[in-house]
């Protein structure tokens, strides 16, 4: 049984690493994958098998993905806010630092998770008994603070309703008409819109320099420890808007300074590793999935018991010491032949993978989201605002999902 737990270990590891370095092949994907072939899967497969697998691909892309993030120009929802530090160090020849800063809060934040997981399943489960009726006026209220701390304030409500609109429009369409709405809404807002910028602004890398990043942990761990753990219990808040809370409560990061953006990258992979992880333990203490892995589990094996759980656990700190040493790696193989490459050239391919995926997997009609999200991800990225406001198109959905 041990020697079937660690392939699948390792199984996971590999996959986690394809979803985190291909765009658009996100974990939620093969969650979806998984759970459409759980039934024949289970005939002759122990799901606990299939629980290791998820809980390691999980952990391992929230370590991997911050590398296209980085080096492309193309996040998904966990890691947009990289994008601007994490562009600044590599058209400063830093591309390697950046995204080892990701892998320092990563790795960390997995050793927090280990710490804090069984008091916050006990805070947790009491405390949401408490909250659950107030959940759409603590989002409202996350939302307007969110605003509050941009300096153009009317323009990022505008971004935030905006992009709202968009959200509301298209999870609204009906599963005949457009299967996995998210992938072509969220890749539209967050990835083939920044790889258009980079193809139209023409962007040159330099050389890029392998040298260990030097930052201050302390801070950003701090407050990435604090802000996450709201995501657990609040759905449609994401690790970004978490990263913007806790940076805020910290006040580690100003993008001005170069010692703030590296400090900010540290948030931003400790608050991406810990959300995942607190959905886990969400699941485990209220039922409730938080994020697409969460929900697989909990299709697949039913809710976690506390030594199921204290097996994810275990999962994820061993998936997160392979994937620290497998991203930082990684960084070191692509920093050292991105400057060899047509940068123009890695952006259109990127954009072409994202198309033809959506396209695989959405249909035409997702098509024709994406080109519209695309568009609207493009116009709000000019108003120079944070893009995580535009989450509202996840956030106002899910406020009025509790309202009406």
């Amino acid at each position: 049984m041990l020697i079937q737990m660690i392939l699948f270990l390792l199984a996971g590891v590999l996959a986690g690493t394809v979803t985190g370095l291909i765009p658009g092949i996100h974990i939620n994907l093969i969650g979806v994958m998984l759970v459409s072939m759980s039934a024949e899967m289970l005939s002759f497969l122990d799901p606990l098998y299939i629980v290791v697998f998820i809980a390691s691909m999980a952990i391992t892309h929230t370590f991997i993905d911050f590398i296209p993030s980085v080096f492309l120009g193309c996040p998904d929802t966990d890691t947009e806010l990289s994008v601007l530090p994490g562009h600044e160090l590599l058209k400063k020849g830093h591309g390697y630092q950046a995204v080892v800063l990701s892998a320092y809060g990563s790795l960390a934040a997995v050793l927090i998770l280990l710490l804090i997981a069984l008091p916050s399943a006990l805070v947790i489960s009491k405390a949401y008994g408490f909250i659950r009726e107030a959940i759409p006026y603590l989002l409202i209220t996350a939302s307007m603070a969110l605003i509050f701390l941009e300096q153009r304030r009317t323009k990022a409500l505008f971004v935030f309703l905006l992009s709202g609109f968009l959200g509301w429009s298209v999870l609204n369409i009906p599963p005949s008409q457009l299967k996995q709405p998210l992938l072509p809404l969220l890749t539209g807002l967050f990835g083939s819109s920044m790889l258009i910028l980079s193809i139209k602004n023409k962007i040159r890398v330099p050389k890029q320099k392998i040298v260990k990043p030097k930052a201050k942990l302390l801070r950003p761990l701090a407050g990435a420890a604090i802000a996450s753990p709201a995501c657990s219990f609040l759905p449609g808040l994401g690790s970004g808007q978490a990263a913007i809370i806790g940076n805020s409560l910290t006040k580690c990061m100003e993008f001005g300074r170069k010692n703030d953006q590296k400090s900010f990258l540290v948030l931003l992979g400790a608050t991406n590793t810990i959300v995942m992880g607190f959905s886990f333990i969400s699941l485990f203490a209220i039922s409730r999935t938080r994020t697409g892995a969460a929900a697989a589990i909990k299709e697949i094996a039913g809710i976690p018991s506390a030594k199921i759980l204290i097996l994810i656990l275990s999962i994820v700190l061993i998936s997160g010491i392979i994937s620290y040493f497998l991203t930082t790696s990684l960084a070191e193989f692509f920093s050292t032949r991105l400057e060899k490459a047509s940068y123009t050239g890695l952006s259109l391919s990127a954009l072409a993978v994202l198309i033809l995926v959506v396209f695989l997997v959405s249909g035409i009609f997702g098509v024709l989201v994406l080109a519209i999200s695309t568009l609207t991800g493009i116009y709000s990225i000019s108003l120079r605002v944070r893009r995580t406001n535009m989450m509202g198109c996840l956030m106002i959905p899910t406020i009025m999902l509790y309202l009406i």
